[in-house]
């Protein structure tokens, strides 16, 4: 389980000055919980490859953090990791991972592990660095985009594909590439586990109020010059709406034009 940020905006910009100070500080305290890594993507210019950066350190431990909180770019996401129970915290499985000039960053678990390698082709089994589920739903949709299929529509159809064999999956996500930010709210029938729950006890009353509320909502807020930002409950506060339920919404870096589509029209148009 991990927490998301990310924007797009007119001109260069930086997390740390689009979330506010109040929001840098609920971004650090979630950190608390969420403090099996962390990265940043960011696309300095559209058309520019996105640069990835990734540590498995604790983001409120890292000197790395602030610096990536501080550096400007035109479309930046940032990933707070919470380890899945079982899975190594190290930086192979910190996210975002990035692999043809895409970068993808995932809150959520994918099981069981084995069902999911499954439907992995044998050179996207070889491409893996880690060994977590998160990457091997990455490695799907670059399979799919492989195929011809642009990354929003790919991102949407293995969204579609993993939301019928796991239903109580998490797969909530983020890619950037060089024109586009899309994001995967595909969550609605997701829920924490016995053992997350467990593990967030202790530290409720250092992470911020609404972190528990609908955990898994994705938010999203557009600013007065025309910044688009994306968070997670805890990151997202007053005046952010939620993202469609189990949808898949395309930001230009461009014009930072809006497209959403839901998985169940995907679905429809496959038949």
């Amino acid at each position: 389980m991990c927490r998301l940020f990310a924007f797009v905006s007119p001109a260069p910009a930086t997390p740390r000055g689009e979330l506010g100070a109040e929001g840098t500080e609920s971004l650090l305290s979630l950190a608390r919980l969420h403090g099996d890594g962390w990265g940043r993507a960011a696309v300095r210019e559209p058309g520019d490859v996105p640069v990835v950066t990734r540590s498995a350190l604790s983001a409120a431990l890292d000197p790395g953090f602030d610096a990536a909180l501080s550096t400007p770019a035109r479309a930046a996401l940032v990933h707070l990791r919470w380890a899945t129970a079982g899975l190594p915290v190290n930086e192979c499985n910190a996210h975002p991972f990035e692999a043809d000039g895409v970068a993808f960053a995932h809150n959520g678990t994918v099981k069981p592990l084995d069902r999911l390698r499954e439907l992995l082709s044998a050179g996207s089994l070889a491409s893996l660095a880690g060994t977590t589920d998160s990457e091997m739903y990455f490695a799907l949709i670059r399979e799919r985009v492989a195929t011809g299929s642009t990354l929003p529509d790919a991102a949407a159809h293995v969204a579609r594909r993993l939301r019928e064999l796991f239903p109580l999956a998490s797969l909530n996500a983020l890619l950037l590439d060089r024109e586009h930010l899309v994001v995967v709210h595909a969550s609605a029938t997701s829920i924490l586990t016995d053992h997350d729950l467990a593990r967030l006890a202790p530290l409720a009353d250092l992470l911020p109020d609404e972190h528990n509320e609908d955990y898994f909502a994705l938010r999203v807020r557009e600013s007065a010059d025309g910044t688009v930002m994306v968070g997670s409950t805890g990151v997202a506060g007053d005046g952010w709406e939620p993202l469609p339920a189990e949808s898949v919404t395309t930001i230009s870096l461009g014009d930072r034009s809006r497209t959403t589509v839901e998985l169940a029209a995907v679905a429809a148009a496959h038949g």
